[in-house]
Formats: C-alpha cells, structure tokens, sequence
C-alpha cells in the first residue's frame, strides 16, 4: 500500500475525472442522448427511446463482462496506463466518429455508442484502481473525494462548450446547421477527452505488480467466477451486497429525476437547466465537503451520514405534493431545493465507495476489486431501471417509495459489513 503520492500526481489522477466527465454528461446524460433520439431515429419507426436503451443496456452488460478480467490483468501485472490508454483511445475515437451519424443512421449509432460507453465504463474502474497506488488507507477517502469533485467541473465546461459555444442554430428554423453543430460537437468532446487526460499520461506513475508468466494467468471465464471474489474477499463481497442497493437508488435519481421532474411535477425545460446547474454544484461540494469528512471520522459514519441524506430527499420528494399545500412554496422552488440535498449525496456516496473498495482491498487483488466494483456499479444501473416499470405499473410517485427500500436495504446491509475488521486484515495482509 502506498504512501501518499506527490501532489502532482494527485492532480494527474484527478484530472481524469475531468476529462471523461465530458463524455457521460454531454454524450450519455444530457445532450447527444436527447438529439440521437429526436433527429437520428426517424418519426416513423416504432420505437424512439428503444435504441437509444439497447445501446445503454447493451453497452452495460459488455463492460460487467470485460471489467473482471481487466482487473484480473492489472493483479497479474499489466500496465494500468496502457489499459488506461486504450479505453480512452477507443471511446475518443469512436466518440469522434459520430460526426458521421446522420438521421436514419440508427444501427451506426447504436453501434458507435455501444463500443464508447463501454471503454468508458472500463475506464472509469481502471482509473480507480490507481487509488491505492496514490493514497496511504487513510487518506483515500479525502483523495477520492477530491477527484470525484473536480470531476464535476469537467461537466460544467463541457456542457458550456456545446449549449453555448458550439450548438447556437435555432433547431426549426435552421434544422440542417443544428444537426451539424450536434455532430461537430461530438468530435470536440472527443478532442477534449483526449486533451484533459494528457496530465494523467504523463504525470502519473504506473506501478505495476511483478507479471505473471502465461501459464499462471486466469483464463477470461475464470476471471468472471463471482466465487473466487467471496472466498478471497469475502468483507469486500458483503460491502458489495449493501453498496449495490444504495447504488440502485443513486442511479434511479440520476436516471429518472428529468422524466420525473417534467412529467410529474411540470417543470419546464428552463427548470430542468437550473436543476442541473444546482445538483453540479452540490454534487461537487458534498464529494468534497465529504472527503475531508471522512478524513477526520472514517468512512462508515461518513456513508451512514450520506444515505441519510439520500432518504431525508427522497422522502421529501415523495411528500412533495403535501410540502407544497402546507408551505405556500411552488413546486418549481421547492423541489430545487429538494434536488440540491440530493446532488449533495450523489458525489459523496460514489466517492466514498470508491475509497472503501481501496481500504478493504490488499495491494496483490487491487485491480480485480475495482474491476468488480464496476461490475456491482453497472448492476445497480440495471436495477434503477425497473423504476420506469414500476411507474407505468403504479405510478411515478409510488415508485418513489422502491427508491426509498433500496436505500434502505443498502443501510441495513452495510450494517452487517465489519468494515474495520476488512480494513485491518487488508493492512495485515500487505505487511506480510
């Protein structure tokens, strides 16, 4: 386990995060998401949103495949950096190539998306794993929280260049140059991804592990043995079962909460902006704010604070209708503020799991344990989904409360993990 790393290596990690917060904020969250779905499928086809979906899912289910066997190739000794160098290359790459998705070009799109969220996900766990490397157990917490937080600028500048800078035709009055400026925009977010990731090239260290002769590496298959993780690491299995849960409410938010906002409450796309302004700049304080928290109380308090503050907004959130007759306060403002505690939880809960994966993890399982942890993160993806079911089912506002039992469930659970047993048998386990 490593002693804390010069600063300007924490900057160099840290600027990944800025760097691919680009392309899940422009590309997947906000706006090519949106344009791939009104301009690039046509009127006619039966399904609209479905594409965009079998991308997503389809991009989610190859990176929990790929993601155990990348780390499984870290601990048996592969070069972090040049895996790191070819996730990024790859979604960069591809990314630029959706300059050439023109209305109709559905099936290319699809295509192009599939292979450049995936490398991003298999990025984001491989830029994790470089946590232990950078941060004595201590100090991972406040120096997770410091990446994920600056993270959050690399979405605001990118969302600045595109809505403001590079996307400025009026979308009825000139479609044609509208489309263009969307697809141009694609390649510069690429061209920024690239640009903001030169520091973590360059600065950062690649300590590699002894490599593993051929003959001693663990097959593809062998890597995805979900039973070898329980048995090796069976307290950072259990944290795994609770952190799923908690995740699955963290991503039903992040997910829903424009459906949610439009078609429950009527907020206009005006509102929308300012909520997304809001929870970017919440999000980017309570990851901080957090991370010295944790610093100072360790990270169990520190993620029992954090879901209680997930519950105290969800909950508000499902009483939204009755705060608003009993104070007088639109629904616009109330549920702004509503939306700020939440963006507070959503950088500091995914922070803090993050450093917990590196505390509970010896220096020889590093890479495969954020190899699962992205695995685990990708499956509370897919359970967040299911809230669209239950809405159509029931309603939205009843989903709420399937949010609510997934927090719950996450806090009772993490109850049950002796996370300072895993911490001291990791620390043991690296002295020998």
């Amino acid at each position: 386990m490593a002693t804390l790393a010069p600063k300007r290596e924490i900057f160099a990690w840290a600027m990944y995060d800025v760097a691919n917060q680009a392309y899940t904020t422009v590309v997947i969250s906000f706006i090519y998401s949106a344009f791939f779905v009104t301009y690039i499928v046509p009127d006619s086809y039966r399904w609209q949103d479905g594409y965009w979906s079998m991308a997503l899912i389809g991009s989610t289910i190859l990176a929990m495949l790929l993601s155990p066997w990348i780390g499984q190739r870290i601990d048996e000794g592969a070069s972090k950096k040049r895996l790191l160098a070819w996730s990024t290359l790859v979604c960069a790459a591809f990314t630029s190539a959706l300059i050439w998705v023109s209305p109709g070009d559905v099936w290319l799109g699809v295509a192009l998306i599939l292979v450049t969220n995936t490398a991003w996900m298999l990025g984001e766990a491989i830029i994790s794993s470089f946590l232990p490397d950078i941060a004595k157990r201590s100090q991972m917490g406040l120096i997770s929280g410091i990446g994920w937080g600056v993270g959050y600028i690399g979405g605001l500048i990118s969302m600045v260049l595109v809505t403001i800078v590079l996307v400025t035709a009026n979308p009825e009055q000139q479609p044609e140059l509208y489309i263009s400026q969307n697809q141009w925009s694609m390649f510069a977010i690429s061209v920024y991804f690239v640009l903001f990731a030169l520091p973590t090239f360059i600065l950062l260290k690649d300590r590699r592990r002894p490599v593993l002769a051929k003959h001693q590496r663990l097959s593809w298959r062998s890597s995805l043995n979900i039973q070898l993780l329980r048995q090796n690491q069976p307290i950072l299995w259990r944290f795994f079962m609770a952190f799923v849960f908690y995740m699955a409410g963290v991503q039903t938010v992040i997910k829903f909460i424009g459906i949610y906002s439009t078609g429950e409450l009527g907020l206009t796309q005006a509102d929308l902006v300012g909520v997304f302004l809001a929870t970017q700049f919440s999000a980017m304080g309570g990851a901080l704010a957090f991370g010295f928290v944790e610093h100072r109380i360790g990270a169990r308090p520190t993620l029992f604070a954090v879901i209680a503050i997930w519950l105290v907004a969800i909950v508000a959130m499902y009483m939204l209708p009755t705060l608003v007759a009993w104070s007088g306060i639109d629904v616009a403002h109330l549920f702004m503020g509503v939306a700020l505690l939440a963006g507070t939880g959503i950088g500091a809960i995914q922070s803090s799991s993050r450093s917990l994966v590196g505390q509970l993890t010896s220096a020889r399982l590093g890479g495969s344990a954020f190899g699962w942890w992205g695995v685990f993160n990708r499956l509370a993806m897919l359970m967040a989904a299911s809230f669209g079911i239950v809405a159509d089912i029931f309603s939205r506002q009843s989903a709420l409360l399937m949010v609510i039992g997934f927090f719950l469930a996450g806090g009772v659970l993490l109850l049950r993990v002796p996370l300072q047993e895993g911490q001291r048998q990791a620390e043991q386990e690296d002295a020998h």
